[in-house]
């Protein structure tokens, strides 16, 4: 059984090794590439579209990016704002926003957010789902590549119980079975 085992793994061994494709050692050293730079120069022309590849010079600045629901009802309001103003020069769009379940869903304003304006983003949280919860909102704008987060949390308590006694029947004495 050893001889076999050492005997299957030499030949293994041996195809692993010998199955490396081999470089003439020219093709080792390492190589020089010639890199070319060439500028974009965007002529103003009427009706060209404006450049994608130029970064728009407008930002959003939230009052805060987390909304604290704190300790809610059952079923209760589950609609909060966050609050932003376009800072930049430019007019602000959002191209897309997203909660990171269903139980999240997000409002934003399609229109532009001129510079110097502020709007709202609305979220709506299910409070049917009872205990903690913390969710994220990723928005994608025209401010910044990378998406911005929101965050919500809080938590909901359970449905109240109703304190109900069960009736007894106190009339006359249990039927006997004949």
């Amino acid at each position: 059984m050893k001889k076999l085992l050492l005997s299957l793994a030499l030949i293994v061994g041996f195809t692993a090794v010998n199955a490396q494709t081999k470089f003439p050692k020219e093709t080792l050293a390492p190589q020089k590439t010639k890199v070319e730079v060439k500028k974009k120069i965007d002529a103003l022309v009427v009706g060209d579209a404006p450049s994608q590849e130029k970064k728009a010079n407008s930002t959003i600045d939230f009052e805060s990016k987390v909304v604290d629901y704190g300790t809610i009802e059952h079923k209760s309001d589950g609609v909060r704002k966050f609050v932003f103003k376009n800072n930049g020069t430019e007019p602000l769009i959002i191209k897309n926003a997203k909660g990171s379940c269903g139980c999240t869903v997000p409002t934003w304003p399609k229109e532009p957010i001129l510079p110097g304006a502020t709007a709202e983003i609305g979220v709506k949280y299910a409070t049917t789902r009872i205990g903690p919860f913390t969710k994220m909102i990723t928005l994608t704008t025209n401010a910044s590549k990378k998406p911005v987060i929101l965050t919500i949390k809080g938590e909901v308590n359970p449905p109240a119980k109703e304190e109900t006694v069960p009736e007894r029947k106190t009339k006359g004495s249990p039927v006997e079975k004949k």
